[in-house]
């Protein structure tokens, strides 16, 4: 049986000559074509497929986010990356012994990375993703019935952290996601704040302040009904940045 393979670019000439090379390489089938990283996450998920052929500079989702989104699933599929640019980034992929292929790419030097490819484990491709010095996702990706699932960070309230799950609140309703809260907070700090131990809640969401019987406080978001203690530890920097909202 052939080994499946989904093709990643935002520029069509490029998916259509990869297709063209993967389609001459004996035991390899593409299964499926996409333009960004979000489409590839939809196709991935129709197709599951096991190697991905993934550019790393796309607009809507790029590359990089797109491989740390991927690499949640139960079964991640292998990959290689795809550039027209010999930057940086390709050093943090050398280091971690992942393949990628440099743009315009050659029959001979696809038909090593697909066989690389197989090689490659998940460890491999989560390295490449936390080194690089790519921008912080714009989204959450969650698991769901074996498929993968996108939040987009402007969608989410907060993040609440019981026992070893964080609570992800967002416009559609809540999931439970296996990220530590403190990671959290150092990839989204600009977009997040802390207001206890163990909540993050999203700037753009504070409204205001209520004060509680007991003395204590909760904030009150915009578009969302929940009501999230403040610690006595962060609320100054939470009357502080509403100070500033005015």
């Amino acid at each position: 049986m052939a080994i499946s393979v989904l093709i990643v670019d935002d520029e069509p000439p490029a998916r259509q000559r990869l297709v063209r090379l993967v389609e001459k390489t004996p035991g390899y089938e593409v299964v499926a074509e996409a333009g960004n990283g979000i489409d590839a996450i939809a196709r991935f998920n129709e197709t599951q497929a096991q190697i991905v052929l993934l550019d790393i500079r796309m607009p809507v989702m790029d590359g990089i986010e797109a491989a740390q989104h991927l690499t949640q699933h139960e079964t991640p599929p292998a990959i290689i990356f795809t550039t027209a640019y010999s930057d940086h980034a390709l050093q943090a992929f050398e280091s971690h012994a992942i393949d990628y292929l440099l743009k315009p790419i050659r029959q001979e030097r696809l038909d090593q990375a697909l066989e690389a490819a197989q090689r490659s484990n998940l460890a491999q491709v989560k390295s490449v993703a936390e080194d690089s010095d790519s921008d912080s996702r714009q989204h959450i990706c969650v698991r769901n019935r074996g498929n993968l699932e996108l939040v987009d960070i402007d969608d989410i309230f907060y993040f609440f952290a019981e026992h070893k799950y964080v609570t992800l609140r967002h416009r559609g309703g809540e999931v439970l996601i296996e990220e530590a809260l403190i990671g959290l907070e150092k990839e989204f700090g600009d977009r997040f704040l802390r207001i206890h131990r163990n909540c993050l809640i999203a700037v753009e969401q504070l409204q205001g302040l209520e004060k509680n019987a007991d003395g204590t406080h909760r904030v009150v978001l915009k578009n969302c009904e929940d009501r999230l203690e403040v610690s006595r530890r962060h609320l100054s920097t939470v009357r502080k940045l509403l100070r500033g909202k005015t």
